[in-house]
């Protein structure tokens, strides 16, 4: 059973026995929270105390989670699935800003800085998200230096994983653009030639710039010269080098 697979497997099973709970309160027993986010910061009692206090919750697909705009309550992290951080631009339509996977702290980004988020986040497959009270968290930040280091940290990593993002955007083709959204899902999320894409036409389009017509023209020359196949929602990689080749030089 390769790792997809496998990792499909064991959320698809985890998802059953909690489809009756929307809400969870769980250990950190098996999660990956404990070791890097944790682990080696806090002595057990403290451990336990704050894992005890977390809470887990099924966010369905398409479900918006975090709206743009409500008050900020809770720290919040992705245990499993993928999410896209989104906002509204000043004419109305929306933009993805990044594409969260397992472990980012999706509530990071202006969690620490102000009262109401700037931003909203979407399940784009069924997830978990864990949640811890944000008042602890900050009081955390306040009383462990080596705890506000790793926050310090991730919020780099962050905000430097946006900003490479919109760079790369903003200085490659159309070519270059799409190529590199299905090598992100290639390399960063799936790791098989072969997957669903979890975004539509549309979202990519909110994602890269373009419009709906140039992402779908683009798909197409991709397919016609051999570097994809694609049927409906799934996209086959046949040539990763091509699309590399593509999204460096373009």
């Amino acid at each position: 059973m390769n790792r997809f697979i496998l990792k499909s497997y064991l959320f698809a099973k985890k998802m059953y026995f909690c489809s009756k709970l929307e809400t969870m309160i769980c250990s950190c027993a098996n999660c990956h929270i404990k070791t890097i986010f944790f682990e080696s910061l806090l002595d057990q009692n403290e451990l336990e105390i704050y894992c005890n206090a977390r809470s887990e919750k099924i966010i369905k697909t398409g479900t918006t989670f975090i709206k743009e705009g409500n008050i900020i309550k809770k720290f919040k992290y992705l245990y499993e699935g993928l999410i896209k951080i989104h906002r509204t631009n000043s004419d109305g339509s929306d933009q993805i800003i990044s594409i969260g996977k397992p472990m980012d702290f999706v509530s990071i980004h202006n969690i620490f800085s102000q009262e109401r988020y700037n931003y909203s986040v979407t399940a784009l497959e069924d997830s978990i998200v864990c949640s811890f009270d944000l008042p602890s968290i900050k009081n955390l930040i306040k009383s462990n230096g080596l705890f506000a280091q790793k926050i310090i940290e991730k919020t780099n990593e962050a905000s430097n994983r946006i900003l490479t993002n919109s760079l790369n955007m903003i200085s490659k083709s159309m070519y270059g653009k799409v190529a590199s959204v299905l090598l992100f899902f290639l390399q960063n999320v799936y790791y098989t030639p072969e997957f669903e894409l979890p975004i539509s036409r549309k979202e990519i389009a909110q994602y890269t710039g373009l419009t709906i017509e140039t992402v779908i023209r683009v798909i197409s020359s991709f397919r016609r010269d051999g570097l994809i196949k694609v049927y409906g929602k799934r996209i086959e990689i046949i040539d990763k080098e091509g699309l590399l080749a593509i999204y460096e030089h373009s």
